[in-house]
């Protein structure tokens, strides 16, 4: 029953809402006019923590909104990354970014991913998703230099809404949801949204169940003129049976071994993820000169991992795979605080956009682990037999528990001022303290086998120029810095630890454009990024414990360049198109000595060349779209350095108008293409691609 309730309610509470709104005008018709002018673009953002036009921003970026997750049938992160250049999938929510890996997401600016690590952050209950490329620290603070991938929440609306869609495809795939949104009071003081989505389906791979869950709940209260209080719950319900999923094997040309149906997990492994996630966002304006914003979030997240890791082909017979059973609970809990304030003002005759902020964070992550490796029974490549290890999860309950606890913390503050030196001509100049302290605790059987702690801060800065050709064309320069404390597992003494932090900067050029009365979004960047102090295993020294020793003496350089589109190409003729290369090497090093998440002179899973496009024609007077997308990515290698093959695949979808409704047709990986979707490890094997789906979706809306 709880599976369905929240959907249920939210029918039942929007029903009434929208018969309420047809009480007053009973004569009103519900029309569905075609869309296609202007469908995916977007004139403001708030990636830079205030609400700007992306003209005015010297950095590469993009924000994805909901009417392409609509088009496109998009249900989590994964279906989006052909959309956006530069990025391409790495391992489960993990994506490679600008060449390098980046698993971290933001939510309405703050931090704190609900979603764990192995479970793929889902778009249910998202807007738009904002994507801001190179390194962010100034905004965001210690990351990844890639970029950051910033999620923006739906919020309660006082106009009355209901919106119901029915899914039904392959692979007994079945899923409901609604959301609903109205004021609460006469005059709109108070309004509410609420929804509720839950899907079921039987993936390709053996054995596999996939359930979702997930309700939400908001509030807006306008407590003054220009104020809005916004308070939000969203519960997230995940149970992935035998889906603790790894690759298939691969041979030393990048082809599988086998069906990628194959699966190393038993029928009784699973992966079940319930998290719960509280937000509440202030903001306002101050006059008609400043705004100011705070937030706060506080998520709770348990992961339960019950499931068989493969460990490579057996020495005396290669068609059968060595297995270990691992039982893990993963409980996270995370809080954040963030505040904005955001001034223009004129001071020595010149206009400047003030902004200062500041951020908390503080995460709690867990990990209790006990690992069964003997007796643990093979698993053929040709004739997979399962059944024979489901008893391995009582046997494993015999063994201690080994746990892990990592509490990080991350304080930050910053300022940055742009300012108008002509009507052309805009500086930016911006600068950020950050201050972060991590604490790793590992005991086993209540035996405490290590205990470090490690504390840092540093002060990077990002500056930048903008000049505007005219008011729809704008070119940019930026150079940036940014830093990344180690993994806290590379911080034990046990490994030669503590490090100090990476380091690294970027210097990027590009042009933005809207041209022709926003019909056409033309964006292009080139950047070079340097990334410095990584991790290097050093083997003239000897392993301490069986733990390989750590040097921080890597450099890596990424160089690449990014092209967008967004265009009508006719008024009922939309084009997405967006290409990337990249280069990213290894360009500092000691001979003989391996730099961690390389191989060779390379990273894995970094593509040179990833080309995506989406186009959607809209037929009128039949009231029916058509529309294409495609998706290539060139040649890559595994973390083993096994090739990952190119790929090119197509998917296809017909939307058609019913008056009250709508109805969508898709079909992706239209020609059943087996493909890599990205490397792992050669015990592990490549990520296969989703064969062929097709699907069917009825949406309502009123």
């Amino acid at each position: 029953m709880k599976r369905w309730w929240m959907p249920a309610m939210a029918v039942l509470v929007a029903s009434q809402a929208a018969a309420q709104d047809r009480s007053s005008n009973d004569d009103a018709d519900i029309i569905v006019e075609g869309r296609a002018r202007q469908l995916y673009r977007t004139t403001l953002t708030t990636v830079g923590k205030s609400a700007q036009d992306p003209l005015d921003i010297p950095q590469a970026l993009q924000v994805i909104n909901s009417d392409l997750f609509t088009d496109q049938g998009a249900r989590d992160a994964t279906d989006l990354y052909r959309n956006i250049s530069g990025v391409s999938a790495y391992s489960y929510a993990g994506v490679t970014f600008r060449g390098f890996r980046q698993d971290e997401s933001f939510y309405d600016g703050m931090r704190g991913n609900p979603f764990v690590g192995f479970t793929v952050p889902q778009l249910f209950n998202i807007d738009r998703v904002e994507v801001l490329k190179g390194p962010a620290g100034l905004f965001f603070g210690p990351g990844a230099p890639g970029g950051i991938i910033n999620y923006v929440s739906k919020t309660p609306s006082d106009r009355a809404s209901l919106r119901t869609v029915a899914t039904a495809g392959n692979y007994d795939r079945f899923g409901i949801s609604a959301e609903a949104t109205n004021r609460i009071d006469a005059d709109g003081v108070v309004s509410y949204r609420i929804g509720g989505f839950t899907e079921s389906m039987r993936p390709y791979r053996f054995n596999t169940l996939y359930k979702a869950l997930i309700g939400d709940a908001g509030l807006s209260i306008r407590t003054n003129p220009g104020g809005l209080l916004t308070l939000q719950v969203t519960t997230y319900d995940n149970y992935l049976r035998a889906n603790r999923l790894r690759g298939v094997l691969v041979d030393d040309s990048g082809r599988f071994r086998t069906s990628i149906d194959w699966n190393a997990n038993e029928r009784s492994d699973y992966l079940h993820l319930t998290s719960t996630a509280w937000a509440a966002r202030y903001a306002t304006a101050i006059g008609e000169a400043v705004t100011f914003d705070v937030g706060a979030r506080y998520f709770r997240s348990t992961e339960r991992q019950k499931y068989h890791e493969p460990r490579g082909t057996s020495p005396t017979n290669p068609d059968l795979v060595l297995r270990e059973f691992r039982d893990q609970v993963r409980p996270v809990d995370g809080l954040s605080f963030m505040a904005n304030a955001t001034a223009r003002t004129t001071l020595f005759g010149l206009s400047h956009r003030l902004q200062v902020g500041s951020d908390w964070y503080r995460e709690a992550n867990g990990l209790e682990s006990r690992i069964l490796r003997a007796g643990v029974a093979p698993l053929s490549l040709s004739n997979p037999v399962y059944g024979r290890s489901d008893g391995d999860a009582l046997r494993a309950m015999t063994l201690p528990f080994t746990v892990t606890d990592t509490d990080a913390r991350r304080f930050g503050i910053y300022a940055q001022d742009q300012i108008d030196l002509t009507d052309r001509l805009l500086l930016v100049a911006g600068v950020r303290y950050d201050r972060f302290e991590d604490r790793t605790r590992v005991a086993t059987a209540g035996r405490v086998t290590s205990n470090a702690r490690y504390n840092d801060h540093d002060v990077t800065f990002r500056t930048g120029a903008i000049y505007k050709l005219q008011d729809d064309l704008s070119l940019y320069v930026s150079w940036s810095q940014g830093f990344d404390p180690q993994a806290p597992a590379s911080q034990l003494p046990a490994a030669g630890g503590p490090f100090a932090p990476i380091t690294g900067n970027q210097i990027e050029t590009g042009a933005k454009s809207r041209l022709f009365d926003g019909r056409l979004q033309a964006n292009a960047a080139l950047y070079r990024i340097v990334r410095r102090n990584l991790l290097q295993v050093d083997p003239s020294l000897p392993p301490v414990g069986g733990v390989d020793q750590l040097r921080p003496i890597g450099e890596v350089t990424s160089k690449g360049f990014e092209l967008d589109l967004a265009t009508d190409l006719t008024p009922n003729w939309v084009l997405l198109a967006n290409y990337g290369y990249n280069d990213t090497r290894v360009t500092g090093s000691v001979a003989g000595q391996a730099l961690t998440d390389a191989v060779g002179s390379h990273f894995p899973n970094a593509p040179a060349h990833k080309l995506g496009f989406w186009t959607r024609y809209q037929v009128a007077p039949i009231r029916t779209a058509f529309a294409v997308g495609g998706e290539h990515v060139s040649r890559r290698i595994s973390r083993s350095g096994q090739p990952v093959l190119p790929y090119t695949i197509f998917d296809a979808s017909i939307t058609h108008q019913l008056g009250f409704a709508e109805l969508m047709l898709r079909v992706d990986n239209i020609f059943d293409k087996v493909y890599a979707a990205s490397g792992f490890t050669a015990m592990s094997g490549h990520f296969p691609g989703d064969p062929r789906t097709v699907f069917a979706e009825l949406r309502t809306k009123f």
